[in-house]
């Protein structure tokens, strides 16, 4: 949204990331206002997930995962969704190196089995199970950790994460149903239903 309110016009964050690209040094800083809404979200979805005492609040990820990607990946980003993404995953490194913060000052905390369903994931991690999430997604195949990190963690639909990865909606299922059960397996060393 606009200070005033309107929707940012089709395009505009596409425009400006190319500007960025270009070397337009303000461009990166005029996106994050138009998006600030949809990343906020991104956030609270994911702080959502943790298990007790909350270290960071919304904007403070945001605000994090801006200075991982303002400079870097994001500048590689073709479009909206795909600002996202990239910006999804730098929250889920920011909440990475948090939980291994705290995880160093807490040994031996239980672990809890829950589920990666198709719904929303309600379910709150302990700084020790979001690690052992973190590992096992980066040993998916890239295309799927690509699928897991929009879908999961930036909250994307079939169709969003198809148009920002560039491949068809059906691959996307297949390919979430394949991490779905690999990631089921490598955290509870156990079949998948």
């Amino acid at each position: 949204m606009h200070a005033d309110g309107a929707p940012p016009r089709v395009g505009e964050v596409t425009r400006l990331l190319h500007a960025a690209r270009g070397g337009d040094r303000d461009a990166m800083n005029r996106i994050v206002p138009l998006i600030y809404d949809d990343l906020r979200v991104v956030a609270e979805r994911q702080l959502r997930r943790e298990l007790g005492a909350r270290t960071m609040h919304p904007t403070s990820l945001v605000h994090e995962a801006y200075m991982k990607v303002a400079t870097g990946a994001a500048l590689q980003a073709e479009d909206r969704g795909h600002f996202l993404a990239i910006a999804a995953r730098a929250m889920r490194q920011v909440l990475v190196d948090d939980a291994r913060r705290r995880s160093s000052a807490k040994r031996g905390l239980g672990w809890e089995r829950v589920t990666l369903g198709d719904q929303e994931w309600g379910a709150e991690l302990t700084p020790e199970e979001i690690l052992a999430l973190n590992d096992a997604i980066d040993a998916l195949e890239p295309r799927q950790r690509q699928v897991v990190e929009c879908r999961f963690f930036g909250g994307m639909e079939e169709t969003e994460i198809a148009a920002t990865l560039g491949i068809t909606e059906r691959t996307v299922r297949r390919d979430w149903v394949k991490a779905r059960a690999w990631l089921y397996r490598a955290l509870y060393d156990a079949p998948a239903e």
